[in-house]
């Protein structure tokens, strides 16, 4: 049973973000730093977090909790069945997409939240590589 009231609940879910988050930013901001220039308003198929499209290259931050990371993804105690339901669709999506931008020429890169926060530098090295191809 929920503890919170509908509308509070609808407010609490409300303030989940689902752009701009830390990881996203930091990336952004180390990229930015080095002199990559990028777009972050697209209108690619899942909407891409950080775009180079001279490159055709589409980079995504996946966070743990939605994407379902190997690593760090616990099944939720309430409400399993609607949850699992919800992130299960997440990940379907997420290969639906990765193949339809693939098919489109665009290079794509998935970035776990966690990677961001345990080594930056290594994510960006990531990044880099794949410009340089």
């Amino acid at each position: 049973m929920d503890v919170l009231t509908p509308a509070q609940r609808v407010y609490c879910m409300s303030q989940i973000a689902g752009s701009n988050t830390k990881p996203e930013m930091a990336l952004r901001k180390a990229l930015w730093s080095l002199g990559y220039r990028y777009r972050v308003k697209n209108k690619l198929p899942g909407r891409p977090d950080i775009v180079f499209p001279g490159h055709q290259i589409a980079v995504f931050v996946d966070g743990c909790f939605w994407h379902k990371c190997p690593k760090h993804f616990v099944v939720p105690k309430t409400r399993t069945n609607f949850w699992m339901d919800k992130i299960n669709k997440n990940c379907e999506r997420d290969e639906r997409v990765t193949k339809e931008l693939k098919q489109s020429g665009w290079k794509v890169l998935r970035i776990w939240e966690h990677d961001i926060k345990e080594n930056l530098p290594v994510c960006v090295e990531r990044v880099e590589a794949l410009l340089s191809q």
